[in-house]
């Protein structure tokens, strides 16, 4: 059933991209990418060799003028699993509907809260074993959100995610996520981006998040500092990131360090080479101490190649 869904997806972007919309102000975005790579994986003292793909995906995406300076706007994204043994390896990824305009925007759907998102780029190894993910809580991605953002304020912007008590992942209880960010997180339009979220009853967890992020010379510098609460216990935890990059012509060279309360730590440095615009090789290795591994430190070296289209 899904292998007949995934063909019918496929099929109906590609015509839709390569055919005239019946709509000229409605176009059909196809995206998406393959990051894939050969990783030796070092744990509890085991070594094993994996050809592994790292948060792939397809999608589509449009927008449509409504006039009055109102627009409304989609998205559809799936995960492609190149490295699943089972081959119904499409998994949901963000999903959603919204208006904008000048009020800000609001979307509906399966989405990213609002912490998540504030986290911008300071994630040197997102998608990678050397995720943030791996370590702190927060990157959530809930099913059923409702989300409102304003628009920008001389660089400021105000974020809000309600998560129904609907929610699988809810535990009956509604959600809300809040973030407060100022600047370009790509470092492009401001050299420097800072933000601060809260998630109240997210996924079980109430999550304090502040990150910054910054470009002298070439090199970009970032931090976040982060407490959480798993609600069910009352245990808090306080944890710290800090990333590294630095560019040399084609090679940009990176560094992580994060560390979380009765999680661990892990450490990850890496290269990327840009061979074009879409297209890069990179390298990583990370080294993962999780206390609940007991004293054994997990390590992983990798090699990938990465495309967008």
């Amino acid at each position: 059933m899904m292998n007949l869904f995934a063909k019918t997806l496929l099929a109906c972007a590609v015509t839709a991209a390569t055919a005239s919309t019946a709509y000229a102000a409605d176009p059909l975005q196809v995206y998406g990418k393959l990051n894939v790579s050969a990783q030796s994986n070092d744990v509890a003292g085991e070594t094993e060799t994996t050809i592994q793909s790292n948060a792939s995906r397809f999608g589509v995406k449009g927008n449509f003028d409504l006039g009055n300076d109102l627009e409304a706007f989609y998205t559809i994204e799936y995960e492609v699993d190149t490295g699943d043994d089972v081959k119904e390896n499409f998994k949901a990824r963000n999903q959603f509907v919204g208006l904008q305009g000048g009020f800000g925007l609001v979307s509906v759907g399966r989405n990213d809260t609002v912490l998540k998102i504030s986290q911008g780029k300071v994630d040197q190894f997102n998608d990678l074993v050397g995720d943030v993910k791996n370590v702190f809580k927060g990157e959530n991605r809930m099913a059923q959100t409702a989300t409102y953002m304003t628009p920008m304020f001389s660089d400021f912007q105000f974020g809000l995610t309600y998560v129904a008590d609907g929610d699988a992942e809810q535990s009956e209880n509604t959600g809300v996520s809040m973030a407060a960010t100022y600047g370009d997180s790509g470092l492009k339009a401001t050299p420097f981006y800072a933000a601060i979220a809260y998630d109240s009853e997210v996924k079980g967890y109430d999550t304090a998040r502040a990150t910054v992020q910054g470009k002298v010379a070439g090199l970009v510098l970032g931090g976040m500092y982060q407490q959480q609460e798993k609600l069910n216990s009352g245990v808090t935890d306080n944890g710290y990131l800090l990333s590294a990059a630095y560019d040399i012509d084609a090679v940009t060279l990176k560094a992580q360090y994060q560390d979380m309360d009765n999680k661990g730590d892990s450490m990850s440095v890496g290269a990327d080479y840009t061979l074009a615009k879409p297209t890069k090789l990179f390298a990583y290795y990370t080294t993962n101490a999780m206390y609940d591994s007991g004293d054994v430190d997990d390590s992983y070296f990798g090699l990938g190649l990465e495309h967008k289209f």
